[in-house]
C-alpha cells in the first residue's frame, strides 16, 4: 500500500497530507522516492527538459535515416519542441567537466543508446533530483545503475523488440566469419596476398557442428531459427528458465546445464542481459573449460567477458576464434587488447544500429514520451525498473 502511494501519479494526487508525511517519515529511502514522484506529479503539463546522449556520425549524418547520432537528434527536435519542451543533444558523456555531467543536474528525462551510452551512475542520479525518466532507445540498459535507480525512483525504460533481429543476424554473420575464417582471408587479399593453404588450415563448414546458446530470450532464438537453415549439428542452449517443450521442438534445440554446454559446444553464442550475475561470466576458468579451439561470439555486453582472459585464450590457441560488437567500457581505448588479439572479429557496437533497427527503436522512443507526456503507462515489456522494482531479467 506504502509503495502504490508513492509510485502511482493517481495516487499520489489523492494521497493526503498526512500520509505523504508519514510515508516520508517512515523511510528515508521512501522519501527519497516520493519527492521524485511528487515532482512528476506536480510537472505534470509542465515543460520537461530531455537530455539525450548520442554519437557524432560525422560524414555519415548526411544519411538522413541514420537517426541515432547527435546530428539527427533521434528525429525528435519537432516533437518535442512543438509541445513545449526543451531538448539538449551531446556526445560528450564522460568525465566531471562533460556536458552530460552539466545538463544531467536539472534534466528531467534522459535518453541514452547502447552504442554511445551515457553511464548513469549512483553518483549522477544523487545530483539529478529532477530526473524522473531514464529510456534506452534500443535495448540494453546496464549504463543505468538499476539499483540506484529503484532506490531513487526513478523509471527506466527500454525499446524491447527493436532490434532482436538486427542482433542476431550479426550473431549468424559473424558465426561464420569466425567458422570460415573469413577475417584473415580478406585481410591477406588487402595486402595483396594470395595463400589458399595459410586460409583454409583455419576454415571449417558451419554444417553438423554443435551449437551452443547461452540465453534463449527473443535473440536467442531468432538465433537458433536461423542456424536451422546452415544444418548444423545439436543445437544445446542454457538460460535460467527452460523454455516450454512444444518451443524446444520448434528450434530443435535441448537445454544443457551451463557447465556440460561450455565443455561440448564447438561454436557458443552469448545472448544475456549483463547483470550482477552474468558480469565477468566468462573468465579464466569458464573458457579453460571450453573445447579446445571452439569459437565464441558476444553480441550481448562486453564485460560478460573477461577482457584479458579472452586475449590470452586466443593467444594460447584454447579459442579458435572471438567475435562480437560490443566493449567494456563504450567506446574502447585505442589500445583495449580486443582490437589487435589474434582470431578476432571484432566491431565497433553496431549490430542493433541497423537503419532498420534505428526506425523501430526512435518509434519506441517517441510512443514511450509521449505516454510520459500523457501520464499513460507503457507496455508492460519496456519496463525495467517500475515502481522501485527492476525487470527479472537484471534481478
Amino acid at each position: 500500500m506504502v509503495s502504490s502511494l508513492y509510485l502511482s501519479s493517481t495516487a499520489g494526487r489523492f494521497a493526503s497530507g498526512i500520509q505523504r508525511k508519514q510515508l516520508c517519515n517512515s523511510s528515508p529511502r521512501l522519501s527519497q522516492r516520493y519527492q521524485r514522484c511528487s515532482v512528476r506529479v506536480q510537472a505534470s503539463g509542465d515543460k520537461e527538459k530531455v537530455l539525450a546522449i548520442l554519437y557524432e556520425a560525422k560524414d555519415g549524418a548526411d544519411n538522413p535515416d541514420l537517426l541515432s547520432c547527435v546530428e539527427n537528434e533521434l528525429g525528435l527536435r519537432k516533437f518535442l519542441e512543438e509541445q513545449g519542451h526543451e531538448y539538449v543533444v551531446t556526445a560528450d558523456k564522460d568525465g566531471d567537466d562533460s556536458e552530460m555531467e552539466k545538463q544531467l543536474q536539472d534534466a528531467t528525462i534522459f535518453i541514452s543508446t547502447p552504442f554511445h551510452p551515457g553511464y548513469l551512475t549512483r553518483e549522477r542520479l544523487d545530483k539529478a533530483p529532477k530526473l524522473k525518466l531514464a529510456i534506452t532507445a534500443g535495448i540494453g540498459s546496464d549504463h543505468v545503475d538499476l539499483n540506484a535507480a529503484a532506490d531513487n525512483g526513478l523509471t527506466v525504460a527500454e525499446a524491447t523488440g527493436s532490434n532482436n533481429v538486427s542482433t542476431a543476424e550479426q550473431a549468424v554473420m559473424q558465426i561464420l566469419v569466425l567458422v570460415r575464417n573469413f577475417v584473415p582471408a580478406h585481410e591477406q587479399i588487402a595486402e595483396g596476398g594470395w595463400d589458399i593453404g595459410h586460409v583454409c588450415k583455419n576454415a571449417y563448414d558451419l554444417e553438423n557442428k554443435c551449437i551452443g546458446i547461452v540465453g534463449a530470450g527473443r535473440i536467442g532464438r531468432l538465433v537458433m531459427e536461423r542456424l536451422k537453415a546452415f544444418s548444423v549439428g545439436t543445437i544445446m542452449y542454457f538460460d535460467y528458465n527452460r523454455l516450454p517443450e512444444e518451443t524446444e521442438k520448434e528450434f530443435n534445440c535441448k537445454f544443457t546445464e551451463f557447465d556440460e554446454l561450455v565443455e561440448k559446444a564447438e561454436v557458443l553464442s552469448i545472448h544475456l542481459p549483463l547483470s550482477d550475475k552474468t558480469e565477468g561470466m566468462f573468465g579464466e576458468e569458464v573458457l579453460g573449460r571450453m573445447k579446445k579451439g571452439s569459437w565464441l561470439v558476444n553480441v550481448s555486453r562486453g564485460a560478460i567477458c573477461d577482457r584479458d582472459a579472452v586475449a590470452k585464450a586466443l593467444e594460447d590457441g584454447q579459442l579458435g576464434g572471438y567475435a562480437g560488437d560490443v566493449w567494456a567500457p563504450q567506446p574502447p581505448p585505442k589500445d583495449h587488447p580486443w582490437r589487435t588479439m589474434p582470431f578476432n572479429g571484432m566491431t565497433p557496437h553496431y549490430a542493433g544500429n541497423t537503419i532498420d533497427a534505428q526506425k523501430r527503436y526512435t518509434k519506441a522512443t517517441k510512443e514511450m514520451l509521449q505516454c510520459w507526456f500523457d501520464e499513460k503507462p507503457f507496455p508492460d515489456q519496456y519496463y525495467i525498473v517500475r515502481e522501485g522494482k527492476k525487470a527479472d531479467q537484471y534481478s
